[in-house]
């Protein structure tokens, strides 16, 4: 018999584990694109509804707050609800935001199907991750994170590349219209191909932390996410953040006072786990704050349309796609500390070139390095990650999936927010002043661009100091796969029999 047949639910009943992840990955892939699918669309949807750019800018903000809000809850629904009736549940909800987008007559609605999304993709993105590490044991946890990883990395970087061809070939609603028979039909599979494969309990919500987390994480990112448009020192960017961070601190505190809390902070004693989560933290941040920030430059400084500067970053996302399940087995035979090592040299070296560029920089020499950046976050993300899970007892496993993605939510929008705040400081300061333009237009043009390209090449070199950061971090990593000590063979055997693996 092959692994499939011996894979078997909670109830003991077998079924067909490639066909479940096949539909999951398919699920996930449709749920996690929405994060960056609009970024090359606001234009077309500033034209199309007659708003400002501020305004667009809440269908991103607005998606990410609500998304952020939804994960550290993952925890307690997924204990509470079972696996096959939550995905179903966070599916539905996703295609009914994503049917409201692809509809929508005016703004609000567009936003308000944008924020129905958000709560499908909060639910679902962390489920996954909790199902993968279930059904599969320990000693094959890095394979199967290695493909989810393929969906993590891969989705979110073709995003721009898909959103500049539709924009430019069709109109916008197909950005929505196109996932919704997808979505219809992973919802339709669900029902026959996913099954319940996290045990289940009645664990007791505290209402009082519900909110506590909804305000202190909505509030530092709906902070972070407003630095580039209203800047560091604006009353109600400092306000939000500070009040935020508070408001984390009191959730801190309470759910470890509580006996049965929604949202498990002492995951954090574990070390492996810490370090983690700081580092796939990291990457994330090096990730996501230098894919905006190539566009702008080659659209700015090489006068790219959107599609093409978009187009650039295709290859190393597929390449990253590629590589996620290679280094998912490596890490399965050799751990996580040399893949970790090497792929955080890779990413410092990778980055080091972009702040040198200038208005000369073939495009084919960035699209070269942002691969070899995208190839060391793949020996780096899912790898470090897998680690820190196998570090917890498996009944912390969804509190830990659900930590390990709300800190690197938060990370990733202080990394956009520092990257694009250090841009535009460095620009503004250096650029030259505007009654050079009447005096001398092509003068003031040169040293325009001068400017700007010195805003880019600090906003780089911020990038190049977090990855040495994470390669100093490497070095601490613990040798081997990470599973947890206190695990028994007996007890690794349990528990992926309770998830699918025999």
């Amino acid at each position: 018999m092959n692994q499939d047949q011996q894979a078997v639910d909670i109830n003991g009943k077998s079924y067909n584990r490639s066909l479940m992840v096949l539909v999951l990955l398919i699920g996930a892939f449709c749920t996690i694109l929405n994060q960056t699918i609009l970024s090359t669309a606001f234009p077309a949807l500033m034209d199309a509804f007659n708003v400002s750019t501020s305004t667009v800018q809440w269908l991103t903000t607005g998606f990410l707050m609500v998304n952020g809000i939804m994960i550290p809850i993952s925890a307690y629904l997924s204990s509470r609800f079972n696996t096959k009736g939550l995905f179903i549940i966070a599916m539905s909800i996703f295609e009914v935001g994503t049917v409201m987008s692809w509809l929508a007559p005016t703004f609000p609605v567009l936003l308000s199907g944008r924020l129905i999304q958000a709560v499908g993709v909060g639910i679902n993105m962390p489920l996954m991750q909790n199902i993968m590490l279930t059904i599969y044991p320990p000693e094959k946890r890095g394979a199967a994170m290695g493909v989810n990883g393929l969906v993590i990395g891969l989705a979110p970087a073709i995003g721009p590349t898909l959103s500049g061809w539709v924009i430019d070939n069709f109109n916008w609603r197909w950005l929505f219209g196109m996932i919704v028979p997808i979505a219809a039909v992973v919802i339709i599979a669900s029902f026959v191909l996913v099954k319940n494969v996290i045990p289940n309990r009645k664990p007791h919500l505290d209402i009082v932390s519900v909110i506590i987390s909804t305000l202190g994480f909505g509030s530092m990112l709906y902070g972070f996410s407003s630095v580039g448009d209203k800047g560091w020192t604006s009353p109600l960017v400092i306000s939000t953040i500070i009040i935020g961070a508070i408001l984390v601190c009191f959730l801190v505190l309470r759910q470890n006072k509580l006996d049965e809390p929604f949202l498990e902070f002492k995951v954090f004693e574990s070390k492996e786990f810490s370090l983690a989560t700081i580092l796939s933290s990291i990457v994330m941040m090096a990730m996501v704050g230098v894919e905006l920030v190539i566009p702008l430059y080659l659209q700015i400084i090489h006068g790219m349309s959107a599609f093409h500067s978009g187009l650039t970053l295709l290859f190393g996302a597929i390449f990253m796609g590629v590589m996620s399940p290679i280094t998912g087995n490596l890490f399965d035979r050799h751990g996580a500390k040399r893949l970790a090592i090497t792929g955080m040299f890779i990413l410092t070296v990778g980055t080091l070139p972009f702040a040198f560029i200038t208005r000369d920089t073939p495009t084919i020499y960035i699209v070269f390095l942002y691969a070899v950046r995208m190839f060391g976050i793949s020996m780096v993300m899912m790898p470090v990650t897998t680690a820190g899970m196998n570090s917890l007892p498996f009944n912390l496993i969804s509190h830990g999936t659900a930590v390990n993605n709300t800190i690197r939510q938060v990370a990733t929008s202080v990394g956009t927010a520092v990257m694009i705040s250090v841009l535009t400081n460095v620009t503004n300061s250096n650029k030259p002043a505007h009654s050079l333009l009447a005096q001398a237009p092509l003068q003031y043009k040169a040293k325009m661009f001068d400017a700007t390209l010195m805003g880019y090449h600090a906003a780089f070199w911020f990038a190049i100091v977090f990855s040495i950061i994470g390669l100093i971090l490497t070095f601490f990593v613990t040798s081997g796969n990470g599973i947890h000590p206190r695990i028994d063979s007996k007890d690794i055997i349990g528990s992926a029999d309770k998830g699918g693996a025999k």
